[in-house]
């Protein structure tokens, strides 16, 4: 039973004279477990509610629209605890963390509930039978970090006796037709080479059910010690991954009319290589797991720049970005002083002192290295940040927050979405983003 916290008010559960602290038991036939079985059960526009209420156990009809909501409320969103992750994967980023950093940081789920409500990845180990029933019956989207479809090597690479065995619910998946998105962290003299034509051979055995397929290297932060050790990409190591990802590409191309499996934009950025077209990433499927993102944000940027007008003031503000956005914003900022000379937007590189050199993304800049590196410096009337940066409460990695930057800077710190319409509109002032 699952305790109802709250009704929303005017609701079809507040008219069938449902209250809060009544316990949930099942809808029409579904015995209610958790928000997988709830979601599933409320798509009818018939309902019966069995619940409890003070040692008494009540039924009652609801009458609503399909897929409407019913307005029961509840403590927490997967009405259930988190499942925790039981791995102890060789290239874990959480556990390359220092003691200090936002709580949140700290927390490994694993859970098949959340890949279906956020996207998040699960690696299977946490599936029982029973759970990839009810995913087949509930068809389900299931995103999956596979690694390697070696079973002994899974073993290693995951830190878990069981990583192997569990490959046997992806097989189960696959042939029932789950749509899946797989994801591979690709680690240099691990699962790359020979691994990693395997791993994509037996992926590609299960399309269409396996619908995407990312590449990604793993990071590597300066916080190794006492880890397994794993070689860094090198420029060589990179390229090899992207030209063996191309050439299966071109093969897809040729064998399922779309490519299917991509590599990450970081994959290519450490390879020296040019992101590809935007074609190449047919219609963003993995633009979550950063593939295609920064060509993503370019075309809405220069789509957005070519209908502009401005005939404002003159504006002078910043980007703080990562070594690995930093070249692409600056020449987007460029183009548009081109366009609108009174408009000057400088883009400066924040290097990651704190991880290490080798993490390149925004979204892991840190409240430390962007004070330090700003700090002092003719930043305009403005600095703006990817939300990246500030993804829970506006709170960076380490602990501290937007408000915090914006006293040792003596400026606006404006949190812009990843999106290149905003991001125009944020320079340019007819947006000020958040």
């Amino acid at each position: 039973m699952i305790e109802i916290t709250g009704i929303t008010a005017g609701s079809p559960a507040a008219k069938a004279g449902i209250r809060a602290g009544d316990c949930l038991i099942a809808v029409n036939d579904t015995v209610i477990h958790d928000v997988l079985d709830y979601r599933f059960a409320i798509t009818e526009k018939h309902l019966n509610v069995r619940f409890f209420r003070e040692g008494e156990e009540l039924t009652v009809q609801i009458r609503k629209g399909e897929y409407d909501d019913p307005g029961l409320n509840f403590a927490t969103a997967l009405m259930d605890e988190k499942r925790t992750c039981g791995n102890h994967c060789i290239f874990c980023f959480i556990d390359q963390n220092p003691k200090g950093m936002r709580d949140t940081i700290y927390f490994k789920d694993d859970d098949a509930r959340l890949s279906f409500l956020q996207g998040s990845y699960i690696t299977l180990t946490n599936l029982t039978d029973e759970d990839v029933d009810r995913i087949i019956k509930m068809h389900m989207t299931v995103n999956v970090s596979v690694q390697t479809t070696e079973p002994d090597l899974r073993n290693k690479m995951l830190g878990n006796k069981k990583a192997g065995e569990s490959l046997r619910h992806l097989w189960r998946m696959g042939k029932a037709g789950v749509s899946m998105n797989c994801q591979i962290v690709l680690c240099p003299t691990w699962n790359d080479g020979d691994h990693l034509h395997k791993t994509l051979a037996d992926l590609f055995s299960l399309v269409p059910a396996v619908e995407s397929i990312a590449v990604v290297p793993f990071g590597m932060t300066k916080f190794r010690q006492h880890l397994c050790p794993i070689p860094a990409f090198t420029v060589e190591s990179a390229r090899e991954a992207v030209e063996q990802i191309e050439a299966v590409q071109r093969w897809s191309l040729q064998a399922n009319g779309r490519r299917i499996v991509y590599a990450s934009d970081e994959l290519y950025l450490l390879a020296n290589l040019p992101l590809p077209d935007d074609d190449a990433y047919e219609g963003y499927p993995q633009y979550e797991n950063g593939v295609g993102m920064l060509r993503y944000l370019m075309n809405e940027f220069y789509d957005a720049l070519e209908d502009a007008e401005y005939d404002g003031d003159a504006r002078f503000l910043t980007i703080a970005t990562g070594s690995a956005a930093a070249p692409f914003l600056d020449k987007m900022m460029r183009d548009l002083e081109a366009k609108f000379p009174q408009v000057h937007c400088q883009v400066i590189t924040v290097l990651n002192d704190f991880y290490g050199h080798s993490i390149t993304v925004a979204g892991l800049l840190t409240f430390q290295d962007l004070s330090e590196q700003l700090k002092n410096r003719d930043l305009g009337s403005a600095v703006l940040l990817t939300e990246t940066c500030l993804r829970h409460d506006d709170v960076f990695l380490d602990d501290k927050s937007r408000g915090d930057l914006e006293q040792v800077l003596g400026v606006p710190v404006i949190k812009c979405k990843v999106d290149g319409y905003v991001l125009l509109d944020t320079v340019l002032g007819y947006a000020e983003g958040e």
